[in-house]
């Protein structure tokens, strides 16, 4: 668990892990094994590392959130407020790059993922999709929400005809000239699914 999360975190913020290593007052090969799993790292090698990453410990020691967050239109409450009501689709805390779409969906799509970190948040304007990671995609109609990693090979169907969706995408900040982010637009033509 420890291993995965630091590989997570570190990708995120697009830190070698000499970098990490160097900010953190650690070797790099003590570093290297733990992020490979095969180190047992102490209390004090823990907190080095989540000062150097800017997270409290427990996010290097605890199971990672799992994202996919599901809203169905019919269970919608409303807020109201003088002269319109809002409705709260989702919370993303953390900064980055946000990226905003409509897409219409005809048939099917296949999005490889995007960096890690990278969540999707889709809101079914129109028609009946079936959205997500594949391993795990869902049913959704018009006025359903839904949050799910796009740092996994995910996909976009129409259950009916042409779907219109809104897609937020949320990339995690990466450090200039690491080669990350989401240049050009996560859902241009190199992630498969065609500029909306």
């Amino acid at each position: 668990m420890v291993a995965r999360n630091l590989r997570i975190l570190r990708e995120q913020r697009g830190l070698s892990l000499a970098e990490l290593a160097r900010q953190a007052g650690l070797s790099k090969q003590n570093l290297s094994k733990v992020e490979q799993g095969t180190g047992n790292p102490t209390v004090e090698t823990l907190f080095a590392v989540g000062s150097a990453l800017g997270v409290p410990v427990t996010r290097l020691v605890a199971e990672r959130e799992q994202v996919m967050t599901v809203r169905p239109g019919d269970e919608a409450v409303w807020q109201q407020h003088e002269g319109y009501e809002s409705r709260s689709l989702d919370h993303v805390y953390g900064s980055g790059v946000i990226e905003n779409y409509i897409l219409r969906v005809r048939g099917a799509g296949r999005s490889a993922p995007h960096p890690v970190g990278t969540l999707e948040h889709l809101y079914v304007i129109s028609g009946r999709v079936r959205v997500g990671p594949e391993d795990g995609p869902v049913e959704l109609s018009a006025g359903d929400f839904v949050r799910f990693p796009g740092d996994r090979p995910h996909l976009y169907a129409s259950l009916e005809g042409e779907s219109v969706v809104h897609i937020v995408v949320s990339v995690p900040r990466v450090q200039p000239g690491t080669g990350g982010g989401a240049r050009g637009g996560t859902h241009g033509t190199r992630s498969g699914i065609p500029p909306s």
